[in-house]
């Protein structure tokens, strides 16, 4: 396999591209059986960083083809082995942790020190804890005269997104080799080259051929043949909502398992006896983390309307202080966008809000000042929002927050609803059991009360357009297994 290490330039950045230009199947790395390749884009300096092969359904073919005799063999280890070699995978993963936050932080564009504590250590906390869990889930119980059995799915296509690149590809792959399943996994196109730190990690703790394999490209092509094939038993993916239908369309051919986490448009509740100045600050740091690159960022701040004024006054301050700049520069607190085409998204986004009727109290779509180059968005932020505008409907991925005012609780709650998506939410007020009886309304899969810190063990997923399935602790691990009645 091609590799050039870079040196480094600017702290961090790559001075020069990283080749790959073998995909990983079948436990070796080997030539793709088209010749084309994807450029990979540093966020900030709008460079080429890194090529990686063009894949095509025949190299999805040649990856199912050795993963189908991977699951006989992987799949009737032991799990204790299994679970050692996911202890293995972490502590490599965590060795590698420098690296990846910068390769990452390049790629994607958070700044560095977020990069290492969530791009570089949430994937090693992936594997470890998947492991932890593994070990507390009940394998074999007895119902009556049945002894039923947990079991593998088999084969699992792995389809990831470019925002937490990593993260997202370790919470598919961590269960999957748990239960006992082989995969074939696709990363973005977009940021893929963390993907390749991987597979070689796996690659030099020797598991079996064929377990993991590796197989980059685009979504229309690489994707869909994964999501179509009939040698795959299930598909995971971590994506768009648009997206996420047409792997669902693809897999329905032959009714394969389908784990979809999709959009978000979460709303954030402040109810009227909060603290305001805990609370708006918090909820302006969420929607903006990652460059508001985020499918569970509160993009949606509700708030009496009694207390509007407060609000947008705290929010601006909040948003001012949100330093916009090079990921591997001190003092910077939100990076760029990922690419020139969401930057876009986000900009006609921001011109929607206006258009229609929405106060602008910071940002807007102009680059920040000193960073015309890099796709840079300020922090920005609207007041005056009603529900039925477009910035409070559809999901931006970008940093834009939308604050609704509400008159009271009930319309709190008919707002926070009031989308196709249920994939997070929040809410404040200085009573916790208030604010736990309000959570209970609220139709997403997960919800922060005071600002609670987020759980990787805690199944993650979303109701409504938000997506079906679980990842993550033994509800993600549980998507994974098939359960069989034995009659005795």
């Amino acid at each position: 396999m091609a590799t050039e290490a870079p040196a480094a330039a600017t702290p961090g950045h790559p001075s020069e591209p990283v080749t790959r230009d073998r995909l990983y199947i079948g436990g070796e790395w080997v030539q793709p059986a088209g010749t084309g390749s994807i450029e990979v884009i540093d966020s900030t300096t709008e460079e080429v960083i890194g090529t990686v092969p063009e894949g095509t359904p025949e190299d999805v073919d040649r990856a199912v083809a050795a993963a189908r005799p991977a699951f006989e063999a992987w799949s009737q280890a032991p799990l204790e082995t299994r679970l050692d070699t996911l202890e293995g995978i972490a502590a490599a993963v965590a060795a590698r942790g420098d690296e990846l936050a910068a390769l990452i932080a390049a790629e994607v564009g958070m700044p560095l020190a977020q990069s290492r504590t969530i791009q570089a250590g949430l994937p090693a906390m992936d594997f470890g804890g998947t492991a932890q869990v593994a070990r507390e889930v009940a394998w074999t119980e007895r119902v009556g005269n049945s002894e039923v059995v947990r079991e593998p799915i088999g084969v699992v296509g792995a389809i990831t997104p470019w925002n937490y690149p990593l993260h997202q590809l370790c919470a598919k792959v961590a269960p999957a080799l748990a239960a006992g399943c082989s995969v074939v996994a696709k990363p973005s196109e977009v940021t893929p080259l963390s993907a390749f730190v991987l597979a070689e990690v796996i690659d030099e703790l020797g598991l079996p051929a064929g377990v993991f394999n590796l197989v980059t490209g685009f979504g229309p092509e690489v994707g869909a043949a994964i999501a179509a094939h009939a040698g795959v038993d299930m598909v995971s993916f971590t994506g768009s909502t648009r997206a996420g239908k047409l792997v669902s369309e693809a897999a329905a051919q032959n009714v394969k398992r389908v784990s979809l986490e999709l959009g978000g448009k979460s709303a954030n509740v402040i109810l009227d006896d909060a603290d305001l100045g805990k609370a708006i600050p918090y909820g302006v740091a969420n929607c903006f983390l990652n460059s508001g690159q985020t499918c569970s960022a509160h993009t949606r701040m509700l708030v009496p309307r009694a207390r509007l004024a407060e609000a947008e006054q705290i929010a601006a301050g909040t948003a001012e202080m949100i330093t916009p700049g090079d990921p591997f520069a001190d003092g910077t607190r939100m990076g760029p966008l990922v690419s020139e085409a969401q930057r876009e998204r986000v900009r006609s986004y921001i011109a929607k809000g206006t258009e229609e009727g929405a106060k602008l109290v910071a940002g807007g779509a102009e680059a920040p000042e000193g960073l015309e180059r890099g796709y840079f968005v300020a922090p920005t932020v609207f007041s005056e929002v009603t529900p039925e505008m477009t910035i409070a409907q559809e999901e931006i991925f970008g940093p834009v927050l939308s604050i609704i005012p509400y008159d009271d609780e009930d319309e709190a709650a008919e707002i926070a609803n009031g989308t196709v998506y249920g994939l997070d939410g929040g809410v404040w007020s200085a009573d916790p059991e208030r604010a736990r009886a309000f959570a209970r309304r609220m139709r997403t899969g997960q919800v922060q009360i005071n600002g609670a810190t987020f759980n990787p063990m805690a199944p993650f997923g979303g109701y409504k357009q938000s997506g079906h399935g679980r990842e993550l602790g033994r509800f993600g691990l549980e998507e994974f297994l098939e359960v069989k009645s034995i009659q005795i």
